[in-house]
Parts: C-alpha cells; sequence; structure tokens
C-alpha cells in the first residue's frame, strides 16, 4: 500500500509536470502598467525549468526561471528583476489546473498579486480587482499589483499643487552654479568610512550659515541615487536663479548603513536601512556640522526622502522632532512605522513641525502606506501637504516633489 500511493504521487506530479511543458500567458495590471507575460515552461520530474518575456508598454525583458520546482499541483519559481540597481527576486506559486494556472505573485517586500495564466493562447486580463477603501463610496478604483498591490482612490487624493514645468533639472547657461563633491566620513554607528554627496549654492562661503536638507534614497538606490534620479545639483541652482529657494545645503548620504553597503546588497540590507538611524544623527550630521558653514538648530534641518528613504524620513523625522522641524515622505514605502507609533502626540508634532509633506502617484501600488498616514494626519488634525500626482513609483514624482517640497523649505 505504501509502494502504491509512492507511485501515485510520482505519477500525478509527473503528470502535472507533462502539462505544464510549453506556452503559457497572462496579462494583469500593475502600477507600471498592464504587465504581459509569456512563461516558457521546460519540466524534468520535479524540477522546473524555463523563461519569462516581460512587457509593460514598449518596454521588454527576458528573464531565466530560477528555483523552479513542480510538486503535485503546485509549482513555484523565482523571477530576478532589476530593481533602482538593486536584485530583486519575484517570487510565483502556482496552482495547476487543466487549462490554467492560478498564480500569487511576491515582489520582495512590496506586496503580491494574484493573476491566472492560460495556455498559448493571450491571456484577458485576469489581476485581481481592488476591495474598496473604507468610504471610497462609488468614487473610481485602480487594479493594481507588483509594488504594494491594488490601488483604491480616496476622494481627497488629489494634486495639492500642478505640475512643475518641463526643464526643471537641466542645466541653464548664464545662472550661478553650486558644487556637487562626493566626501568622506568616519562613521562610528558602521565602523567603517563611508561616503556621501554634498551640494553647496552658489556663493557658498564659510563667512555665512546655511540651512541643510538630507536627502535620502531608495532600496536600490546610494549615495549617487537623487543625482541620478533628479539631479538636486541643478534643480536647486534653477530655483535659486529664480528666486524660488532659501540657498541650502543638500546632503545625500547613504542610506544603507552596514559595511558592505552598495545596491548589490540587495533585499538583505533591510536592517541596514534601519541601523541608518543613529548614522544619520551620530555620524552623518556632525561631519557636515564640523565640515561645512551650517545654521545647527532644528528650525534649519530638513529631511526628506523616497520610497525606502521616504519611509525612513517619517520614522526618523517624526522620531525626532527635537532634530528636524521639515519633514518630507516622497512615496514612503512598506518600513514606514504605523501613523499612530509615528505621531503619538499630535497636538506636539503640530506644533513643532514646520512642514510635513506627505506625497505619492495614484499609479502608485504603495500609496495606501501614505494614504494611511495622511488620514490619521487629518483625523488628528495635524498640519500636513497631502499631494498626489499623476505618477507611479518613479523618479518623475520624486523629481516633482523634490522641486515643490525645496522651495516651502526654510522659509
Amino acid at each position: 500500500m505504501i509502494l502504491l500511493c509512492s507511485v501515485a504521487v510520482c505519477l500525478t506530479a509527473a503528470t502535472n509536470a507533462a502539462d505544464l511543458s510549453g506556452q503559457w500567458r497572462a496579462e494583469f495590471a500593475s502600477p507600471r502598467g498592464v504587465q504581459k507575460y509569456l512563461f516558457t515552461f521546460q519540466t524534468e520530474g520535479e524540477k522546473l525549468t524555463g523563461k519569462a518575456v516581460a512587457e509593460v508598454g514598449e518596454r521588454k525583458r527576458e528573464a531565466e526561471l530560477r528555483e523552479g520546482t513542480v510538486k503535485g499541483d503546485t509549482l513555484s519559481f523565482v523571477e530576478l528583476l532589476d530593481f533602482q540597481g538593486s536584485e530583486m527576486r519575484i517570487r510565483y506559486t502556482g496552482k495547476i489546473s487543466q487549462k490554467e494556472i492560478a498564480f500569487t505573485r511576491e515582489v520582495g517586500d512590496f506586496g503580491k498579486t494574484e493573476f491566472k495564466a492560460t495556455r498559448g493562447a493571450a491571456a484577458a486580463n485576469s489581476g485581481t480587482a481592488p476591495a474598496p477603501a473604507a468610504g471610497a463610496g462609488s468614487q473610481p478604483r485602480r487594479s493594481g499589483g507588483g509594488f504594494g498591490g491594488p490601488i483604491a482612490l480616496n476622494p481627497d487624493d488629489k494634486p495639492a499643487f500642478d505640475d512643475p514645468p518641463s526643464g526643471i533639472d537641466k542645466s541653464r547657461e548664464g545662472i550661478p552654479h553650486g558644487k556637487l563633491e562626493m566626501i568622506e566620513y568616519e562613521s562610528k554607528t558602521v565602523g567603517t568610512t563611508r561616503k556621501m554627496q554634498v551640494y553647496t549654492p552658489p556663493g557658498y562661503s564659510k563667512d555665512k550659515k546655511y540651512p541643510v536638507l538630507y536627502l535620502l534614497h531608495g532600496i536600490g538606490g546610494d549615495e549617487t541615487e537623487w543625482q541620478r534620479f533628479a539631479h538636486p545639483e541643478i534643480l536647486l541652482d534653477n530655483l535659486l536663479a529664480d528666486g524660488k529657494a532659501v540657498p541650502m545645503i543638500i546632503v545625500m548620504p547613504n542610506g544603507r548603513a552596514q559595511k558592505v553597503d552598495r545596491a548589490s546588497a540587495g533585499m538583505a540590507a533591510a536592517g541596514a536601512f534601519a541601523t541608518f538611524e543613529r548614522d544619520l544623527l551620530d555620524d552623518v550630521i556632525p561631519a557636515i556640522q564640523s565640515r561645512y558653514s551650517t545654521l545647527t538648530n532644528r528650525e534649519n534641518r530638513a529631511l526628506a526622502g523616497l520610497s525606502m528613504g521616504g519611509g525612513q524620513t517619517l520614522n526618523f523625522g517624526l522620531g525626532h522632532l527635537d532634530t528636524f522641524a521639515w519633514v518630507g515622505g516622497f512615496s514612503s514605502a512598506p518600513n514606514t512605522k504605523r501613523p499612530a507609533e509615528l505621531v503619538p502626540d499630535p497636538a506636539a508634532a503640530a506644533k513643532q513641525l514646520k512642514l510635513l509633506w506627505i506625497s505619492c502617484g495614484n499609479k502608485d501600488g504603495l500609496i495606501r502606506i501614505s494614504q494611511g498616514m495622511h488620514v490619521y494626519l487629518k483625523e488628528k488634525q495635524v498640519p500636513h501637504v497631502w499631494h498626489v500626482d499623476g505618477n507611479g513609483h518613479d523618479a518623475t514624482h520624486w523629481r516633482n516633489n523634490l522641486w515643490l517640497f525645496s522651495q516651502r523649505l526654510f522659509k
């Protein structure tokens, strides 16, 4: 009897493996747009190999499948995705039936979506529909997946400002230009020498003291990411030339506080992003104040960041209102603490904050993080900017919000 059951299990696995061979198509909505997948599977016993070809708009990528297995009516494999310079693992698990595979797709720590793949023929959009948001009524809803899952927009999820004009990060001739330099500092927190980029405004002089904006990058970035995505040095030069910003120093550190702090550390560096709180407070800020002519009171110190750096910004900035009076989280990631934990004393926060900026794109699957923060702040009557534009989890949103945020600082 034991032998017969073992044979049956083997036969079932072999049958399902054989049924998988060939091409399977899927299509689902995500914050990045409609994603179309063509999976090509080969099976040998419980081993699954193959490739995935994905199309999002005009972009197309191909990836070999890793760690593929087929056991009974279940399969699993991993697709590796380059996300902001970091290798992100997308894990798929699927239930096999005769005509389709019901997949669950998990993208790192950003969330998951469900969809169905069918053999051969083009698949209809089968992404999981989002549940209505509390109090959302009958407002339009967007289905989503990928980074964060379904998107449900509430009535006040709207732009607070118009989009910036084109060319905000394009260098202009005939105006003064600041200086961007890479410097090193000793980090007692990490126990090594680390790097950060520093922008000083046109006409910087030791005879004058300047406010400072500390600008944090995302999970796949480093101290160069903001320069690559948004050119803060050009953006500020232009704002200053137009009289729209206060001369300030901008510091772009590496928020991955560990000895191997490159983006190649990938998702394994999650703990190092939390450790950066001490590096920022105990090492980065003192190093800047010892090397540059800065104002050192909280009213002249701002903190902002994108994605993972947005979560860090809210965690560290709101957690240290004795250090920061200006706080900006742009499309903050799931590392963000719960709103009630971030702002346990709303009256005190309202009194101390000069500006609290919360933003996200309405095509960003992580919008629920920022929505939750906004709803809590609104309920507790903590003044803040809630800016929802038409972008996704992307450089356009981050660049535009840096432009909007920076010209309201230190005034």
